[in-house]
């Protein structure tokens, strides 16, 4: 919660001295019989895709599912609901989970998204969830 009205409506927005990054993937994993065959239906090649068993790196364990990941074009600047409803075009059909990332420098700051940039996730019927990749500084 913010300490004063004037820092509520400051959320999500540039304030001198904090940074802020986002980002929105849309991913589809489990097992999944064929990446190009889902990239043809999706007609959106993944921005990263692997599968079950594949090495991540050498001290790794491997995959344990397959994934088809699509990362929203959008610059990390920008709004998290700008990349949100670019993934909107993506949801028809589909059964997905949303991951959504946000970084900052502030140690007190949040994010606000639209109500439009919601409807997604009720339409999908899945989370909210909102990840904190690290400290930005």
């Amino acid at each position: 919660m913010c300490d004063s009205p004037a820092a509520e409506s400051e959320i999500g927005k540039s304030i001198e001295g904090t940074s802020f990054r986002y980002s929105a993937s849309l991913r589809i994993f489990g097992s999944i019989p064929s990446i190009d065959e889902l990239s043809r239906r999706l007609r959106v090649p993944p921005t990263h895709a692997h599968r079950r068993g594949e090495e991540r790196g050498p001290h790794s364990r491997p995959y344990q599912h397959d994934m088809w990941l699509y990362k929203a074009p959008v610059l990390s600047t920008e709004p998290l609901h700008v990349h949100i409803d670019d993934l909107l075009e993506l949801k028809k059909g589909l059964t997905v989970d949303v991951f959504l990332g946000y970084r900052s420098s502030s140690d007190n700051a949040g994010v606000e998204v639209p109500a439009k940039s919601l409807e997604m996730f009720v339409a999908l019927q899945v989370p909210f969830g909102l990840f904190d990749h690290h400290r930005l500084d």
